[in-house]
């Protein structure tokens, strides 16, 4: 399986919070998936923090490396893809996740059910 974590399921994940359900909690951490970490994701992240509206570790290619995800740049194509995506969900962030899991073709991992509109592979990240 490939997946792409949303930016939530990435914090949950690194807190080891009790959030993330055990579904996808077992698919982030079996040896035969590859989990991606969004450019877009590490971004809002840096965002946030530098607005003080998030406390998030200030390590984070330190942190993916040491998970073992794979990083997913923000593309071209990636970019042009949202324009293709109807307007459920006026998040820039959420929908640039949705247009790199639709180019890319993996699985959203996300608790977030407005997406769940998108024609993309979702994982849901809570039980």
């Amino acid at each position: 399986m490939r997946v792409l974590l949303d930016t939530h399921v990435l914090l949950w994940w690194m807190a080891e919070m009790p959030r993330l359900g055990s579904a996808a909690r077992a698919a982030i951490d079996s040896p035969e998936t590859d989990v991606h970490i969004s450019a877009v994701t590490v971004g809002e992240i840096e965002i946030k923090r530098a607005l003080g509206k998030l406390d998030a570790p200030d390590d984070m290619p330190e942190q993916m490396d040491r998970h073992g995800f794979t990083e997913l740049p923000l593309t071209v194509r990636h970019a042009v893809a949202v324009r293709e995506l109807p307007l459920h969900h006026k998040d820039p962030f959420d929908r640039m996740l949705v247009a790199q899991a639709r180019v890319e073709g993996l699985t959203l991992v996300t608790a977030d059910r407005a997406i769940s509109k998108y024609d993309v592979r979702i994982l849901p990240a809570g039980d």
